[in-house]
């Protein structure tokens, strides 16, 4: 089985190679729903997110949380400075099988 993960070449196939241990509670916070809805009309982090935890649904903006791949996009990326990231706790979050 090693060597066939050894051989995972696109993004979507390393990516299924990492697994997560979720916390109950969300390390990742929208600020202000209504920047979302109303300020930013591109959705940026819903594009720039390689775990796509950011999913527009109506009216407001999803967190799925436990997919979250700890690579701070998210903080850096939203022009609004709207996302609150954080580690998750000790002993929870992304655990990678692959060094």
């Amino acid at each position: 089985m090693e060597g066939d993960e050894m051989k995972a070449q696109t993004i979507e196939e390393k990516q299924y190679l990492v697994r997560f241990k979720a916390d109950k509670q969300s390390h990742l916070t929208v600020l202000d729903h209504d920047i979302c809805q109303t300020k930013c009309k591109e959705k940026y982090c819903t594009l720039f997110c390689p775990g796509e935890v950011y999913k527009w649904e109506g009216t407001r903006m999803h967190v799925g949380y436990e997919g979250c791949h700890e690579c701070g996009s998210c903080r850096i990326g939203c022009p609004y400075q709207n996302i609150k990231w954080e580690y998750p706790k000790g002993g929870h979050g992304v655990v990678f099988r692959l060094g």
